[in-house]
Protein backbone atom coordinates (compact mmCIF):
# COMPACT_ATOMS: atom_id res chain seq x y z
CA UNK A 1 0.00 0.00 0.00
CA UNK A 2 2.97 2.31 0.56
CA UNK A 3 4.01 1.61 -3.04
CA UNK A 4 0.58 2.79 -4.20
CA UNK A 5 0.85 5.88 -1.99
CA UNK A 6 -1.97 4.84 0.33
CA UNK A 7 -1.94 5.23 4.11
CA UNK A 8 -3.09 2.17 5.99
CA UNK A 9 -3.59 0.48 9.35
CA UNK A 10 -4.40 -3.03 10.53
CA UNK A 11 -7.79 -3.90 11.99
CA UNK A 12 -8.03 -7.06 14.10
CA UNK A 13 -11.52 -8.23 13.14
CA UNK A 14 -13.14 -10.33 15.88
CA UNK A 15 -16.46 -12.07 16.36
CA UNK A 16 -19.27 -10.54 18.36
CA UNK A 17 -19.91 -12.81 21.37
CA UNK A 18 -23.36 -11.21 21.76
CA UNK A 19 -24.49 -12.77 18.46
CA UNK A 20 -22.86 -16.23 18.37
CA UNK A 21 -25.55 -17.48 15.97
CA UNK A 22 -23.86 -15.52 13.14
CA UNK A 23 -20.70 -17.62 13.38
CA UNK A 24 -19.60 -21.22 13.01
CA UNK A 25 -17.75 -23.11 15.74
CA UNK A 26 -17.56 -23.06 19.51
CA UNK A 27 -16.55 -20.08 21.70
CA UNK A 28 -13.38 -21.91 22.82
CA UNK A 29 -12.15 -22.19 19.20
CA UNK A 30 -12.81 -18.48 18.62
CA UNK A 31 -10.98 -17.56 21.82
CA UNK A 32 -7.94 -19.58 20.69
CA UNK A 33 -7.80 -18.26 17.11
CA UNK A 34 -8.35 -14.62 18.13
CA UNK A 35 -5.62 -14.86 20.77
CA UNK A 36 -3.16 -16.26 18.20
CA UNK A 37 -3.77 -13.45 15.71
CA UNK A 38 -3.40 -10.78 18.38
CA UNK A 39 -0.13 -12.35 19.58
CA UNK A 40 1.24 -12.18 16.03
CA UNK A 41 0.48 -8.45 15.84
CA UNK A 42 2.00 -7.77 19.27
CA UNK A 43 5.15 -9.83 18.58
CA UNK A 44 5.73 -7.98 15.31
CA UNK A 45 5.04 -4.59 16.95
CA UNK A 46 2.26 -3.80 14.49
CA UNK A 47 -0.22 -1.14 15.58
CA UNK A 48 -3.81 -2.25 15.25
CA UNK A 49 -7.37 -1.43 16.14
CA UNK A 50 -10.13 -3.84 17.19
CA UNK A 51 -13.21 -4.46 15.07
CA UNK A 52 -15.88 -6.34 17.04
CA UNK A 53 -18.27 -8.19 14.74
CA UNK A 54 -16.02 -7.76 11.66
CA UNK A 55 -14.75 -11.37 11.61
CA UNK A 56 -15.63 -13.85 8.87
CA UNK A 57 -18.19 -16.45 9.92
CA UNK A 58 -15.42 -19.05 10.21
CA UNK A 59 -12.62 -17.08 11.87
CA UNK A 60 -10.94 -13.81 12.88
CA UNK A 61 -9.06 -11.62 10.42
CA UNK A 62 -6.22 -9.15 10.14
CA UNK A 63 -7.63 -6.60 7.70
CA UNK A 64 -5.50 -3.96 6.00
CA UNK A 65 -7.59 -0.78 6.00
CA UNK A 66 -6.26 1.79 3.53
CA UNK A 67 -7.20 5.42 2.89
CA UNK A 68 -7.32 6.79 -0.64
CA UNK A 69 -6.52 10.33 -1.79
CA UNK A 70 -10.11 11.38 -0.97
CA UNK A 71 -9.79 10.17 2.62
CA UNK A 72 -12.16 7.22 2.13
CA UNK A 73 -11.31 4.02 3.97
CA UNK A 74 -11.26 0.65 2.19
CA UNK A 75 -10.60 -2.87 3.38
CA UNK A 76 -8.10 -4.25 0.88
CA UNK A 77 -5.75 -7.03 2.01
CA UNK A 78 -6.87 -9.63 4.54
CA UNK A 79 -5.41 -12.64 6.36
CA UNK A 80 -7.91 -14.95 8.02
CA UNK A 81 -7.26 -17.76 10.51
CA UNK A 82 -9.66 -20.67 10.12
CA UNK A 83 -9.84 -23.60 12.54
CA UNK A 84 -13.44 -24.37 11.64
CA UNK A 85 -13.80 -25.14 7.92
CA UNK A 86 -11.06 -27.83 7.79
CA UNK A 87 -12.86 -29.65 10.61
CA UNK A 88 -16.26 -29.34 8.89
CA UNK A 89 -14.78 -30.72 5.66
CA UNK A 90 -13.08 -33.52 7.64
CA UNK A 91 -9.67 -32.62 6.28
CA UNK A 92 -6.65 -34.29 7.86
CA UNK A 93 -2.98 -35.07 7.46
CA UNK A 94 -0.56 -37.59 8.97
CA UNK A 95 2.44 -36.19 10.85
CA UNK A 96 5.95 -37.67 11.04
CA UNK A 97 4.89 -39.88 13.96
CA UNK A 98 2.00 -41.36 12.01
CA UNK A 99 -0.69 -39.46 13.93
CA UNK A 100 -3.73 -37.91 12.27
CA UNK A 101 -4.32 -34.16 12.68
CA UNK A 102 -6.79 -31.56 11.40
CA UNK A 103 -4.95 -28.76 9.56
CA UNK A 104 -5.43 -25.05 10.16
CA UNK A 105 -6.42 -23.00 7.11
CA UNK A 106 -5.12 -19.52 6.35
CA UNK A 107 -7.16 -17.47 3.87
CA UNK A 108 -5.05 -14.72 2.32
CA UNK A 109 -6.02 -12.03 -0.19
CA UNK A 110 -3.29 -9.51 -1.03
CA UNK A 111 -5.49 -6.98 -2.85
CA UNK A 112 -8.92 -8.50 -2.36
CA UNK A 113 -10.83 -8.53 -5.65
CA UNK A 114 -8.45 -7.31 -8.42
CA UNK A 115 -11.35 -5.59 -10.25
CA UNK A 116 -12.46 -3.77 -7.10
CA UNK A 117 -8.87 -2.80 -6.26
CA UNK A 118 -8.35 -1.40 -9.76
CA UNK A 119 -11.50 0.71 -9.34
CA UNK A 120 -10.13 2.05 -6.03
CA UNK A 121 -6.79 2.90 -7.69
CA UNK A 122 -8.42 4.71 -10.63
CA UNK A 123 -10.24 6.99 -8.18
CA UNK A 124 -7.20 7.25 -5.87
CA UNK A 125 -5.02 8.54 -8.73
CA UNK A 126 -7.92 10.36 -10.49
CA UNK A 127 -6.64 8.60 -13.62
CA UNK A 128 -3.10 10.06 -13.19
CA UNK A 129 -1.39 6.69 -12.85
CA UNK A 130 2.26 6.72 -11.82
CA UNK A 131 4.60 5.76 -14.64
CA UNK A 132 5.20 2.18 -13.50
CA UNK A 133 1.45 1.48 -13.39
CA UNK A 134 0.19 3.37 -16.45
CA UNK A 135 -1.45 1.27 -19.17
CA UNK A 136 0.24 3.54 -21.75
CA UNK A 137 3.49 5.03 -20.46
CA UNK A 138 4.74 6.82 -23.58
CA UNK A 139 3.22 8.12 -26.82
CA UNK A 140 5.34 8.92 -29.86
CA UNK A 141 4.00 11.84 -31.92
CA UNK A 142 5.60 12.53 -35.33
CA UNK A 143 5.23 16.17 -36.39
CA UNK A 144 4.13 15.10 -39.88
CA UNK A 145 3.90 12.09 -42.17
CA UNK A 146 7.51 12.71 -43.24
CA UNK A 147 8.75 11.63 -39.81
CA UNK A 148 6.55 8.59 -39.23
CA UNK A 149 9.34 6.17 -40.17
CA UNK A 150 11.62 7.70 -37.53
CA UNK A 151 8.71 7.65 -35.07
CA UNK A 152 8.28 3.92 -35.66
CA UNK A 153 12.01 3.37 -34.99
CA UNK A 154 11.60 5.14 -31.63
CA UNK A 155 8.47 3.11 -30.89
CA UNK A 156 10.30 -0.17 -31.54
CA UNK A 157 13.17 0.85 -29.24
CA UNK A 158 10.66 1.58 -26.47
CA UNK A 159 8.92 -1.77 -26.95
CA UNK A 160 12.25 -3.61 -26.95
CA UNK A 161 12.73 -2.27 -23.40
CA UNK A 162 9.20 -3.38 -22.40
CA UNK A 163 7.92 0.19 -22.28
CA UNK A 164 4.16 0.35 -22.90
CA UNK A 165 4.07 2.74 -25.84
CA UNK A 166 1.89 3.80 -28.77
CA UNK A 167 2.27 6.19 -31.71
CA UNK A 168 -0.30 8.75 -32.82
CA UNK A 169 0.20 9.24 -36.55
CA UNK A 170 -3.33 10.44 -37.25
CA UNK A 171 -3.88 13.36 -39.61
CA UNK A 172 -4.86 15.70 -36.77
CA UNK A 173 -2.79 18.77 -35.94
CA UNK A 174 0.24 18.39 -33.69
CA UNK A 175 -1.37 20.54 -30.99
CA UNK A 176 -4.52 18.42 -30.95
CA UNK A 177 -2.57 15.17 -30.71
CA UNK A 178 -0.54 16.53 -27.79
CA UNK A 179 -3.75 17.67 -26.05
CA UNK A 180 -5.32 14.25 -26.62
CA UNK A 181 -2.33 12.49 -25.03
CA UNK A 182 -2.41 14.98 -22.16
CA UNK A 183 -6.13 14.36 -21.60
CA UNK A 184 -5.52 10.62 -21.69
CA UNK A 185 -2.97 11.22 -18.91
CA UNK A 186 -0.10 9.52 -20.76
CA UNK A 187 3.08 10.10 -18.74
CA UNK A 188 5.46 11.06 -21.56
CA UNK A 189 4.97 12.36 -25.09
CA UNK A 190 7.89 12.08 -27.51
CA UNK A 191 7.67 14.62 -30.32
CA UNK A 192 9.79 13.82 -33.38
CA UNK A 193 10.50 16.07 -36.34
CA UNK A 194 13.42 17.06 -38.58
CA UNK A 195 15.73 18.32 -35.80
CA UNK A 196 15.11 15.20 -33.72
CA UNK A 197 15.60 12.84 -36.67
CA UNK A 198 18.90 14.45 -37.73
CA UNK A 199 20.31 14.36 -34.18
CA UNK A 200 18.82 10.93 -33.32
CA UNK A 201 16.98 12.59 -30.44
CA UNK A 202 13.44 13.12 -29.20
CA UNK A 203 11.65 16.18 -27.82
CA UNK A 204 10.20 15.04 -24.50
CA UNK A 205 7.03 16.36 -22.93
CA UNK A 206 6.23 15.34 -19.34
CA UNK A 207 2.52 15.07 -18.41
CA UNK A 208 3.11 17.12 -15.23
CA UNK A 209 6.15 19.28 -15.98
CA UNK A 210 5.58 20.13 -19.63
CA UNK A 211 8.43 20.35 -22.18
CA UNK A 212 11.76 18.89 -21.05
CA UNK A 213 13.64 19.68 -24.28
CA UNK A 214 15.57 17.41 -26.63
CA UNK A 215 17.12 14.23 -25.24
CA UNK A 216 19.01 11.37 -26.88
CA UNK A 217 16.79 8.29 -27.04
CA UNK A 218 19.26 6.11 -25.09
CA UNK A 219 19.41 8.67 -22.30
CA UNK A 220 15.61 8.81 -22.16
CA UNK A 221 15.39 5.00 -22.03
CA UNK A 222 17.81 4.93 -19.08
CA UNK A 223 15.78 7.63 -17.31
CA UNK A 224 12.40 5.97 -17.80
CA UNK A 225 13.62 2.48 -16.89
CA UNK A 226 15.08 3.86 -13.67
CA UNK A 227 11.78 5.61 -12.83
CA UNK A 228 9.81 2.42 -13.49
CA UNK A 229 12.12 0.21 -11.42
CA UNK A 230 11.96 2.65 -8.48
CA UNK A 231 8.15 2.83 -8.73
CA UNK A 232 8.16 6.58 -8.27
CA UNK A 233 4.75 8.04 -7.53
Amino acid sequence: MQTYGMKYKIRLSLWDPKTPEKYLGKPAVWKKSQKLLEEILIENKIEYSIGIGEAAMYGPKMDLMAKDSLGREWQISTIQLDFIMPDRFELNYIDEKGKKHTPVMIHRAITGSPERFLGILIEHYAGHFPLWLSPVQVEVIPISEKFEKYGKEILEKLKEKNIRATMNDSGESLGKRIRTAQNQKINYMLIVGEKEMKSKSIAVRDREKGDLGMIKIDKFLDKIQKEISEKKK
